[in-house]
C-alpha cells in the first residue's frame, strides 16, 4: 500500500486529518426521519459517494464510511439483516472511490443497542456481528475500521477483537465522554477515558480516541487524560461543532463554525491528537479549517 499506516503516519510525527459528519450531512441531501442512512450505500450511491468525495477535497487524509449502523442487530429493525454484506461493501467501495490512492478509508462501525450487562447479547453474539460487518469492510476496501460512539468498554473491546482476528484492517477505537456532575468526563456507562483507553488497548487497538458528545474545546482535557493513559499510541479527535441546540423550528443547530474550531486545534494537537476530525454538525468547511490550521 503505497499510502503506508495509519499508525507509522502519525508516530512519524504527522498530524493527519480526518473528515467531519455523515449523518447531518445525509439529512441534508434528503435523508428522511424513519430511513435506514447505510441503505443510501446502495439506493442513492452518488449522494454518498459525494459526500465522501467533499471530505477528500477539503483536504482530509481519511475518509469515513456511511456504515455507523450497518451491523446485523441495527439492521434488523429496517428488516435488513440479510444485506449486510451488500450494504457494507458498498458503503466502503464508496469511500475507497472518493479516498483514491492517497488517502485512508476508515470504515465506521458504531455500537449494536445490545448490552451484555443487560443480558441482552452474549460475548459470541456480539464477536460475530461485528467479525460479519467488519469483514464486509475489509472487502470493499476499508484501510482500518473505526469502531466509534463506544460508551461500555466490553462492547468495544469485543469489537476491537472480532475486527483484529477476523480482518487486516488497522484498528480505531473512540468512546464518547460527557462531562460528569462531579466535573470529570465519563462515557454513559461510567467509564473513564484511562479505563476505555487501557480496555481498548488490552483488546488490540492500533489508535484510541474520543469523538462526538462534545465541541473541541471539550476533547482537550479528555485527550490529554487519554495521553497519560497512552503515552504512545496515536489518538484521534472526531469533535461535534459544538453542544447542540433546537432552534423554534425545530432544526438542529451546531454552534461552532469553522473558524471557531480551527481556533482549538493547536490545543487539542498540544494535548497529545495525531489526528484530527469532525463528529456531527461538521462540514467540509470545518475540515478545510483544521486543515488550514495545521499548515499554519
Amino acid at each position: 500500500m503505497s499510502r503506508g499506516s495509519i499508525t507509522a503516519a502519525v508516530q512519524s510525527g504527522r498530524i493527519l486529518v480526518s473528515d467531519g459528519a455523515w449523518g447531518t450531512f445525509l439529512q441534508e441531501k434528503g435523508l428522511q426521519a424513519g430511513e435506514c442512512p447505510e441503505l443510501w450505500c446502495v439506493d442513492h450511491p452518488e449522494a454518498v459517494l459525494d459526500i465522501a468525495r467533499s471530505y477528500v477535497e477539503a483536504g482530509a487524509d481519511m475518509v469515513e464510511t456511511n456504515s455507523f449502523g450497518a451491523s446485523r442487530f441495527k439492521l434488523e429493525h429496517y428488516g435488513l439483516a440479510a444485506r449486510v454484506s451488500e450494504i457494507n461493501e458498498a458503503a466502503a467501495r464508496l469511500s475507497r472511490q472518493a479516498a483514491g490512492r492517497d488517502a485512508w478509508v476508515i470504515a465506521s462501525v458504531g455500537p449494536t443497542g445490545r448490552l451484555l450487562l443487560m443480558g441482552d447479547t452474549t460475548e459470541e453474539d456480539l464477536f460475530a456481528v461485528f467479525a460479519e460487518q467488519c469483514q464486509a469492510l475489509e472487502r470493499g476496501g476499508a484501510d482500518a475500521l473505526c469502531i466509534e460512539t463506544m460508551m461500555a468498554a466490553d462492547e468495544a473491546a469485543i469489537a476491537i477483537r472480532a475486527a483484529r482476528q477476523t480482518t487486516r484492517c488497522e484498528v480505531i477505537c473512540t468512546f464518547t465522554f460527557e462531562k460528569s456532575q462531579r466535573g470529570d468526563y465519563r462515557t454513559m456507562m461510567g467509564t473513564t477515558p484511562a479505563e476505555a483507553v487501557a480496555a481498548a488497548l488490552a483488546a488490540g487497538a492500533h489508535v484510541v480516541g474520543t469523538n462526538c458528545g462534545n465541541g473541541i474545546s471539550g476533547m482537550i482535557e479528555i485527550v490529554r487524560e487519554i495521553r497519560q493513559a497512552a503515552p504512545t499510541t496515536p489518538i484521534l479527535v472526531h469533535a461535534n461543532a459544538g453542544l447542540p441546540t433546537t432552534a423554534a423550528d425545530g432544526r438542529t443547530i451546531f454552534p461552532e463554525t469553522p473558524a471557531m474550531m480551527a481556533a482549538q486545534v493547536p490545543a487539542v494537537v498540544a494535548a497529545g491528537a495525531g489526528i484530527v476530525g469532525g463528529c456531527c454538525g461538521t462540514t467540509p468547511d470545518h475540515i478545510r479549517a483544521i486543515r488550514a490550521a495545521l499548515k499554519r
